[in-house]
């Protein structure tokens, strides 16, 4: 966008903005706000403030931005950014008035979306556009209110699939990730919010859509990667879209002869137990969670289910899960951030540890587990730190055991 198109939209947003009376604030503002685009906005004041908001993106994103943080009165007026894991407000952008970025984002969605923006106060959505070069730019989004204003993140979705060979995932552990030698059970990529859990999600279908002939259901909110259909049908299914929840859509996935369904994330009891049965029925499920590593993975599942249930879902996580794969992204001696991980693949050791209600034992099995394909994140993490991916201060900060990382670190 040239300057001429920028002050266009920026004199725009003066414009719209001048039209809502001061006395109205919070809620009513903007639903104001919402009015006047729907019933006064031309298309070409929509078209011309669309631009200017995907321009603002896509500078980012060539920027090295992984998120954006749009609107809000925390925002201070300001854009503000993550790269490389740190969050900081983006130098030269141009101020936004806490009214102007409730105009422009709402502007992004259609009448639908900012009806349920309102009534829930918050709205996942997908977010996609076209540069000049007619490539598809893809954002995963969240609008929610602060204070009566309204504020949105968008991550920024990488178009291009990373290899699982780049993974560095041992012979043994493809075999249980991939349809084509291991049929049914349950996979699970866990990590904090940002540790690339999406990414690693998308390389492990993909691994599965190139190899073997099968049919992949994809229940996400949203929809990020869409994989295009290569010798296994894929499906995409949206919550709230395509879907009412994770729950009916694993349901509904038992009825349209899956071979994996791919959950986007185990995020309530609910969801959690239909993935376990689904997984029980003979099915492999893929999902994510928020956990650092494998032990915490298997205790979260069991605690978030009522305690009258624990022991049949102990016993049935114990029979269904083959593979937990715990990542970070720990920031590079030679800048950007480097992947840290830690693999549990289930023996029949540890499935007993599983059943037995002995998980502190899981992590000592990890740990000697290597002729497996087993590592825990200290080891992956001394290992980066040995090759000087990481600095040894980065390796103990990001250990989960901090006395192990210690260790480690010690040892010749």
């Amino acid at each position: 966008m040239n300057s001429e198109r920028r002050t266009e939209a920026l004199k725009l947003l003066q414009r719209w903005q001048s039209e809502i009376p001061d006395r109205l604030i919070g809620f009513e503002r903007l639903q104001l706000i919402s009015t006047l685009i729907e019933e006064r906005f031309t298309e070409n004041d929509r078209a011309i403030l669309e631009q200017y908001f995907n321009q603002v993106l896509l500078e980012l994103r060539v920027w090295g931005a992984s998120d954006v943080e749009f609107g809000g009165i925390g925002s201070g007026g300001r854009i503000w950014a993550r790269k490389d894991g740190h969050k900081a407000p983006v130098e030269n952008s141009d101020e936004i008035s806490d009214t102007s970025a409730g105009i422009l984002l709402q502007n992004l969605l259609t009448r639908l979306q900012r009806e349920t923006l309102l009534k829930n106060r918050n709205l996942d959505f997908s977010y996609t556009f076209t540069d000049d070069n007619n490539t598809m730019i893809r954002f995963r989004a969240d609008a929610y209110f602060e204070m009566g204003t309204l504020a949105a993140n968008f991550r920024i979705i990488d178009t291009k699939l990373r290899s699982i060979e780049s993974y560095g995932l041992s012979p043994s552990t493809l075999r249980v990730l991939n349809l084509e030698h291991t049929k049914e059970g349950l996979i699970l990529v866990t990590g904090i919010t940002g540790s690339g859990k999406s990414s690693t999600l998308d390389a492990i279908i993909d691994f599965n859509n190139s190899t073997i002939g099968g049919h992949i259901v994809v229940i996400s909110s949203p929809i990020e990667f869409i994989h295009s259909s290569k010798r296994c049908l894929v499906r995409h299914r949206e919550v709230g879209k395509d879907t009412n929840s994770f729950k009916s859509g694993i349901v509904e996935a038992l009825r349209q002869d899956p071979d994996i369904i791919v959950v986007g994330e185990m995020r309530d009891p609910e969801t959690i137990v239909a993935a376990l049965e689904a997984a029980d029925s003979g099915h492999k499920v893929i999902s994510t969670l928020h956990t650092s590593s494998a032990v915490e993975s298997i205790e979260r599942i069991i605690a978030e289910t009522p305690a009258i249930e624990q022991e049949r879902v102990r016993l049935r996580l114990a029979a269904i899960l083959r593979c937990v794969i715990s990542q970070k992204l720990a920031p590079a001696m030679n800048g950007g951030r480097v992947l840290a991980k830690e693999v549990m693949v289930v023996t029949p050791s540890i499935q007993a540890a599983i059943k037995n209600n002995n998980t502190e034992e899981v992590y000592q099995m990890i740990t000697e587990g290597k002729k497996y394909g087993m590592c825990t994140m200290e080891q992956d993490l001394k290992r980066l730190s040995s090759v000087n991916r990481i600095s040894i201060q980065t390796a103990e900060n990001f250990a989960n055991n901090k006395r192990m990382m210690q260790q480690l670190l010690q040892a010749v």
